[in-house]
């Protein structure tokens, strides 16, 4: 017969109740570390792009252009990405902020260097006329998509360091509207107008909301809409992209500069209010020009409907307001460049998100801009999972100082 020893089982219940009061202090300890909503609408937004991007990029390979592709190489390459952008974003996490303040000037510097290097010929890959790729090994580098998170960086250093002459054009403004402006030429030579434009939205958003002057602000405004205004009106191709716009349907513009906008608005018709279901899309098979990127949210709106747009829409729009309300918070507990990291972070996501939707629906003329978190892209998704572990870093160390920490 088996004896049970009383004070053995004592022991072990001890054992046992210390064991689990240890892995919920554990727990409790990560959830007043880490804003655990923010992750969790991160990563439903990040798997809903994952299945998106599939059911957008199944029927690719049946065209001549990828040919050569299987049905599930865009989803491999996806998924790749997303592996390396949650390891990239976990060591970002763990990089104190004060880190990023020292680098930011060289980081300024090198993405530059980038974007020269991908000019020179030999060196950067064009794509339907525009060059914008290094090509690498195993990926496609694109140096525009980590200059937003170079000049976010930047713009917040340069705030903090010059705040006692943001109040004065020449001390203040010009050094940093010439930098901005060195960095669009670069961007206009490739040529990648979208880029420049959440570029410089990042840049002004952030000097605004860094304390500049009303005045000065305004004024930046109208120079930078006259300088796009400028762009557009010399130049013929953006010019029938803005009448094609206008008027998507024309017989002029249907199979022209506005093909692009008419098929994705046909999308959005056929979808309704439920959609027609997951994989269930007529435009993805070879009559919306690469669905899996900038036209993703017209293959979510006629697969899910209108109830998947919306829910695309509400937890982007979440997503932002809460990383604002992240840099708010680093403001005022006195942490000047994390606040204004944040606030560039949130900025950069909402103004490419609402371009991004309002090109798919119509609401914007057509411009080639990835949906965060969600299109295909290796360089984009890594850049914006890098700045969401900065973000929740910006959070975890807010979150140490209103505990009485250092």
């Amino acid at each position: 017969m088996l004896s049970l020893n009383p004070f053995k089982l004592l022991r072990q219940e001890q054992a046992d109740s210390q064991q689990s009061r240890r892995k919920q202090q554990i727990r409790a300890d990560i959830a007043a570390r880490i804003d655990e909503p923010l992750l969790w609408v991160t990563a439903a937004l990040v798997l809903l792009g994952v299945v998106m991007v599939f059911s957008a990029s199944i029927a690719l390979p049946e065209s001549p252009k990828y040919s050569n592709y299987s049905s599930t190489h865009f989803l491999t390459r996806h998924v790749i990405s997303l592996i390396v952008a949650l390891a990239l974003a976990l060591i970002t996490y763990a990089v104190p902020v004060a880190q990023w303040q020292r680098l930011a000037p060289w980081l300024f510097l090198l993405g530059l260097l980038l974007l020269v290097l991908v000019l020179v010929p030999g060196i950067g890959k064009t794509v339907l006329g525009a060059q914008r790729w290094i090509p690498l090994p195993f990926f496609s580098l694109q140096p525009s998509e980590l200059m937003k998170v170079f000049v976010v960086l930047y713009v917040a250093d340069y705030t903090v360091r010059k705040q006692d002459h943001m109040q004065r054009v020449r001390k203040g403004i010009l050094p940093m509207g010439a930098a901005v402006m060195l960095v669009g030429v670069l961007l206009m030579l490739e040529p990648d107008l979208g880029a420049f434009i959440v570029i410089c939205a990042i840049a002004a958003g952030m000097l605004f909301l860094g304390g500049i002057n009303a005045k000065l602000f305004v004024g930046l405004i109208v120079a930078a809409l006259s300088s796009f205004v400028m762009v557009i009106s010399l130049s013929e191709f953006r010019r029938q992209r803005i009448f094609a716009y206008m008027d998507p349907f024309h017989p002029d513009h249907v199979s022209g500069k506005g093909y692009q906008l008419s098929q994705s608005l046909i999308a959005f018709g056929r979808g309704e209010f439920s959609g027609v279901g997951l994989g269930g899309s007529v435009e993805k098979m070879h009559y919306l020009p690469e669905p899996h990127t900038d036209f993703l949210l017209a293959v979510i709106g006629e697969e899910l409907g209108l109830v998947g747009v919306l829910i695309v829409i509400l937890l982007m729009f979440w997503l932002v307001r809460r990383i604002f309300e992240i840099g708010r918070q680093a403001i005022a507990l006195d942490q000047t460049f994390a606040g204004l990291m944040a606030y560039g972070i949130a900025l950069w996501l909402g103004v490419q998100s609402f371009i991004n939707m309002g090109v798919n629906l119509g609401v914007l003329p057509t411009k080639g801009l990835t949906l965060p978190l969600m299109s295909f892209g290796g360089t984009a998704l890594l850049c914006n999972l890098v700045v969401i572990g900065m973000a929740l870093r910006v959070d975890s160390d807010n979150r140490r100082l209103m505990r009485g920490g250092r």
